[in-house]
């Protein structure tokens, strides 16, 4: 299972408010924001090892990115997971945890922009 997690998606929603979306997810899921650029639609975030009380484990770092895409938008999600000083972890990352931090994200991100949750 892959350390480094990538992910895009497209929305139908305007750029800003996709952002802004991505934003209010990051504060449900309580991430500590380490760089925002909303001109850019760019947001660094910093989660814990322990999200919505679960402990998962590892801490992870997240870089939201979203851009107009025609009518719609479009958001590219990178994570990784981090040491104990912040550094990007090279080995040794529990199986599973980073691509839970990336789930939970786009789930709330398209919670706050009012889509139905995806179902089996």
């Amino acid at each position: 299972m892959p350390y480094e997690i990538h992910e895009e998606r497209a929305y139908t929603q305007p750029q800003v408010e996709v952002f802004a979306a991505s934003l209010r997810a990051v504060q449900k899921l309580g991430g500590k924001v380490l760089s925002q650029k909303p001109e850019e639609g760019r947001v660094e975030v910093k989660f814990d090892k322990t999200i919505l009380g679960k402990v998962l484990g590892d801490r992870t770092n997240l870089v939201c990115s979203v851009r107009a895409d025609g009518a719609g938008s479009a958001i590219v999600v990178d994570a990784y997971p981090l040491d104990a000083v912040g550094r990007k972890l090279m080995f040794g990352a529990r199986a599973g945890v980073t691509r839970t931090v990336v789930t939970w994200f786009i789930a709330h991100l398209e919670n706050q922009l009012g889509m139905p949750p995806a179902g089996p």
